[in-house]
C-alpha cells in the first residue's frame, strides 16, 4: 500500500480563462480521494496551497503576465511537492494551470538530486509547452514548464531550477498542438516527441513503453504531468485550450494501466480542469477514474453509471 498526498494548487493565472482555480475542489467532489482509498492505498488532503507574499518579478517581454503570482506559486509548490515526497508519499497536484508544474517538477527535481536519482518527465498533453518567458507570445506561462525543466534560457525571474532534466529523460506524448518557435527550440533539443501522429502508427503502447524501459533502467523516479486537452474535448470538454484529435477513453485509460504496471510514478499531477466549463462534472470525473487506474484499479472493475 502507498501513500498518497493530495496538494490543491488553485491557480488559473498561468493562462486567461478563469476558472481552473475550481479544480482542486472539483476532484474532491469527484471523489478522488475515496477512489484512491478503495484501492487499499492511504491517503492524505494537504489542502491547497496558498501564494506567499509577491515580489517583483521583471520580464522584457512586455506579452508576460502574471509573472510574480507565477513565480510565488512556483515556490510555494516546489516546496510541498518536496516536502510530500520526503515523507515517503506520491503527491498527486490537483489544478489549477499547467503552470503549476513549474513548482511540481521543481521540488521532485530537488528531491531525486538529494536522493542521487534521475529524474523522468513524461508531459501527456496537446501542447509541447516549451516557450519561454521571452519567447511566448500569448504572454500565458502555462506554456513554458518544459521549458524551464530541461534548463532553457530566459526564467531569471524564478528560481534556479534544482537540476535540469536532460532532454532524453523527457517525453512529451499525445502532442498535437506546437507553436513555430516552439517547434525550432524542439529540433535542438533531444527530446522524445510522441505526437498524435506518431501514436495513430506505432499504437499507443509500444511508444510508452519504450520510455518506460528507460526510466527503470536508470533507476529513476517518473513526474508524469497530465493535462485535461491530452483527452479528447469530445469527452473532456472542461479544458480552456480544446485541440481535437486527443485521446480516447480507452487509450487514456491504457496509458494509466501501464504506468501503473510499471511501478515507476513518483508524482503526479492534474492539470487544466477548468469546472466551469464542464457538463455535469463528467471531466472531473474521468480524471478521477484514470487516476484510479493509474493506482491499480482494472479494467473489468470499473463501475457502470445510469448517465454521464
Amino acid at each position: 500500500m502507498s501513500k498518497t498526498i493530495l496538494i490543491g494548487a488553485p491557480i488559473d493565472s498561468g493562462q486567461r480563462y478563469p476558472g481552473c482555480l475550481m479544480g482542486p475542489s472539483a476532484y474532491r467532489v469527484a471523489g478522488l480521494a475515496q477512489a484512491i482509498r478503495d484501492l487499499g492505498h492511504g491517503v492524505e488532503d494537504w489542502g491547497d496551497v496558498a501564494l506567499p507574499d509577491l515580489r517583483p518579478a521583471p520580464c522584457p517581454n512586455p506579452a508576460v503576465h502574471s509573472l510574480a503570482e507565477t513565480v510565488g506559486w512556483t515556490e510555494v509548490l516546489a516546496d510541498r511537492t518536496d516536502d510530500a515526497l520526503s515523507q515517503g508519499g506520491l503527491p498527486i497536484i490537483l489544478g489549477g494551470d499547467h503552470s503549476l508544474a513549474l513548482g511540481s517538477v521543481a521540488g521532485a527535481a530537488a528531491f531525486a538530486k538529494r536522493q542521487g536519482r534521475p529524474l523522468f518527465l513524461l508531459w501527456l498533453d496537446a501542447h509541447s509547452d516549451f516557450h519561454t518567458p521571452l519567447t511566448t507570445t500569448s504572454g500565458n506561462l502555462h506554456g513554458t514548464p518544459v521549458a524551464y525543466v530541461a534548463g532553457r534560457d530566459g526564467f531569471d525571474a524564478f528560481p534556479p531550477f534544482p537540476a535540469p532534466i536532460p532532454p532524453q529523460n523527457i517525453c512529451l506524448y499525445g502532442i498535437r498542438s506546437v507553436d513555430p518557435a516552439e517547434h525550432a527550440a524542439l529540433l535542438t533539443h533531444d527530446i522524445a516527441i510522441n505526437d498524435m501522429r506518431v501514436l495513430d502508427e506505432n499504437g499507443i503502447v509500444a511508444p510508452l513503453r519504450a520510455f518506460l524501459d528507460r526510466v527503470r533502467a536508470a533507476g529513476g523516479m517518473l513526474h508524469v504531468s497530465l493535462d485535461v486537452d491530452f483527452l479528447d474535448p469530445s469527452i473532456a470538454p472542461a479544458v480552456g485550450t480544446t485541440v481535437p484529435g486527443g485521446t480516447t477513453f480507452r487509450e487514456a485509460h491504457l496509458v494509466m494501466e501501464l504506468l501503473h504496471e510499471s511501478a515507476l510514478v513518483t508524482s503526479l499531477d492534474l492539470v487544466e480542469l477548468n469546472p466551469f466549463l464542464d457538463e455535469r462534472g463528467r471531466t472531473a470525473r474521468l480524471m478521477v477514474d484514470l487516476v484510479a487506474s493509474l493506482m491499480g484499479r482494472k479494467v473489468f472493475d470499473r463501475p457502470t453509471r445510469s448517465h454521464m
